[in-house]
């Protein structure tokens, strides 16, 4: 974390550095299984290809698992991280490790019993059943080592170590592809010895993550940390976006396994050609999954401790980056499927093969049929992945659903139940499309939400504040109170974070509670709701009184809470009163209230904060005679009206 500063490293290098380690580290999980495909097609042919994509249900079972505790602990890690909550960072670390090696044990001896069952359920043809069992019960050893290590990589990159995090991966990699060849070629071991091959590669990628555990910078880890609690459930709950995504895409192979052998029987292609090249695509497409999926996981750590430092400009920054990235990644894709796929194929599969001419052209269309529109694919991967890393885990989760279980498996049925073989490739498109509007929706409002909260938190330089300060030559206090729907309180706040002074709102709920005996909770219901202005509680409304003289003495902007009044008799105080034409509007927009019911609950507020206001100062709230500046918000905008102020009021301050 020292040398990758999250906080103010330029995002370009920050991406670079997190995300390209991270989009290596998906690619050598991908190609664990594209080269023991590729060996077993040239060692044992079509049913060794089909055997492969039978199984690899249950690697994508694996990996989902792996990504709901390690993505979950990453995200988790990073906005604690953020923060500055450290006890907290390390309890998510230590029990998501802890969780790991349970989990992980635990599906590797269900694999093991279901697994005659499994292949069944997966797609799988009488001709191919003996290589997949074969193939299965070896990749089942060898699933606590995969999902230990890949949750683990997720840690190590939040950690601040993407290198590291890519190296433990690359190793066990190269190791799979020489062992593959040895094995497969020189052995003639087949399916058993790719199988070996990934087992004993996966194996080493675990020794090497698992040295790094003591190591990790960020904090120190103590025996305590590694107990699981209920916080677990927090962690989980970041990591389900990740999950869900892997599940339905598992689910889609189930369903794409079954299509293929079912409609295929009945086509020219028989059942084991379309299993088969289902599997070749599905492994070939992986790679460009995982280098968009990367990118989004790459990036997860620099926003997940950017959201939580409050640093909204520079989340917002890095989302508009990674989803330029990934297009442009995902067009060049696009191109690649659609020019060369006899030649993908070819790598697959020998022309000695009997089936080599009806594999080559099933292939071809499946290649340009079915990943046609794979280039706007990349919306719905980045935004499940990126409204995770904000902490939105309704929303990512629904995202995630949207192309797979909600749009594609149900298409392909229909689809293939009325074309046939190739009305479940059409399904890809088509979900594709559809997905792409409804994903821009969803992602727009979180990234709209990303812009409100920018707009908050604004901040300027110090050298600003610091010039600011020096024109200052006495304490000057602000009063602001504004219709509800004028964007008065974002006023307020880019007003005291220019001028450098404090801004009081919210803020004055601890301080009353502190002065009054009341609870936070009792006061917000009794002071900021419509309820408070029937019950005009005189305790609080005294308590408050007393907290705002006290913090008068000091330069500040005070939002509402008959301020102006409490300090009529001090010098140097502005009043404001800040309105809007456009009320009903900017709180639609702004503030999520329903349009049809806006006007009447504007309506309402501004009602009883004139009644509150009438019942304690015996005064017109509208009367802009009880105020030194009035201004229509609308006329300049949030933003230009905060420095309007600012210069007023300096002008005035100055003599």
């Amino acid at each position: 974390m020292k040398k990758l500063d999250l906080e103010n490293e330029k995002i370009g290098k920050l991406l670079i550095a997190f995300a390209i380690p991270c989009i290596i580290s998906m690619l050598i999980n991908s190609v664990y299984n594209i080269v023991d495909q590729i060996f077993i097609g040239q060692g044992v042919g079509t049913l060794g290809n089909a055997a492969t994509n039978v199984i690899f249900p249950l690697v994508i079972m694996c990996s989902a698992v792996a990504s709901l505790i390690g993505n979950g602990a990453a995200s988790n890690f990073s906005l604690k991280l953020g923060e500055k909550n450290l006890k907290d960072a390390k309890k998510s670390l230590g029990g998501a490790i802890t969780l790991l090696f349970i989990v992980s044990i635990i599906i590797a001896i269900l694999g093991e019993i279901f697994l005659p069952i499994l292949v069944n359920v997966f797609g799988c043809t009488p001709n191919v059943y003996d290589y997949a069992i074969t193939y299965g019960r070896i990749i089942l050893i060898g699933a606590p080592f995969m999902i230990i290590y890949t949750g683990l990589a997720s840690i190590i990159r939040a950690d601040g170590s993407p290198k590291y995090s890519m190296n433990c991966l690359v190793i066990g990699a190269i190791i799979n592809i020489v062992l593959d060849y040895i094995f497969i070629l020189i052995f003639n071991m087949g399916v058993a010895g790719g199988a070996l091959a990934t087992i004993i590669g996966q194996f080493i990628s675990l020794i090497i993550a698992l040295i790094y555990i003591p190591k990790i910078k960020s904090v120190k880890l103590t025996k305590e940390d590694y107990k699981l609690d209920k916080s677990i459930f927090k962690t989980l709950g970041l990591g389900l976006s990740s999950f869900i995504t892997q599940m339905t895409v598992l689910a889609l192979f189930v369903v794409m396994n079954n299509l293929m052998t079912i409609f295929g029987a009945s086509s020219k292609f028989d059942s084991d050609i379309p299993l088969s090249v289902y599997g070749i695509v599905s492994k070939v497409n992986s790679l460009y999954i995982s280098t968009i999926l990367g990118m989004a996981i790459g990036s997860q750590p620099i926003i997940g401790y950017n959201y939580g430092a409050g640093n909204y400009k520079r989340v917002k920054e890095v989302l508009r980056k990674v989803f330029l990235i990934s297009f442009i990644t995902g067009l060049i894709f696009n191109l690649i499927f659609y020019i060369f796929p006899e030649q993908i194929t070819s790598l697959f599969i020998t022309n000695t093969d009997l089936n080599y001419e009806l594999v080559m052209e099933f292939s071809v269309d499946f290649f340009r049929i079915f990943l046609m529109l794979i280039c706007i694919n990349i919306f719905e991967m980045c935004s499940g992945i990126t409204i995770q890393s904000l902490g939105n885990i309704k929303k990512s989760t629904l995202v995630s659903f949207t192309r797979q279980i909600i749009l594609f498996i149900p298409l392909a049925i229909i689809l293939s139940n009325i074309f046939g073989l190739y009305g479940a490739l059409y399904a890809g498109p088509i979900a594709d499309g559809i997905c792409f509007i409804i994903v821009l929706f969803v992602f727009y409002s979180e990234y709209h939400k990303l812009t409100k909260l920018e707009l908050e938190n604004h901040t300027i330089t110090k050298d600003e504040q610091i010039k600011t300060k020096s024109i200052l030559n006495k304490p000057i206090i602000i009063t602001i109170a504004r219709e509800y729907g004028s964007g008065g309180r974002y006023v307020g706040k880019l007003l005291a974070q220019s001028l450098g002074i404090p801004f009081y709102d919210k803020e004055l709920i601890r301080l009353t509670a502190k002065e009054s005996g009341f609870t936070e909770k009792y006061i917000e219901e009794n002071e900021q709701t419509k309820k408070s202005y029937y019950q005009n509680d005189d305790n609080i409304f005294l308590a408050e009184s007393k907290v705002i003289k006290k913090i008068s003495n000091d330069s500040c902007v005070i939002i509402g809470r008959c301020a102006d009044y409490i300090l009529r008799n001090k010098n140097n105080v502005y009043n404001v009163f800040l309105y809007s034409d456009k009320k009903e509007q900017r709180a639609v927009k702004y503030y999520g209230i329903d349009k049809n019911n806006a006007k009447k609950i504007i309506d309402n507020v501004n009602k009883q904060r004139a009644k509150h206001y009438k019942f304690y100062t015996n005064n017109n709230w509208y009367d802009i005679n009880h105020y030194d500046i009035a201004i229509n918000v609308d006329t300049l905008g949030v933003e230009k009206t905060a420095e309007m102020l600012k210069n007023i009021i300096l002008e005035k301050n100055l003599h």
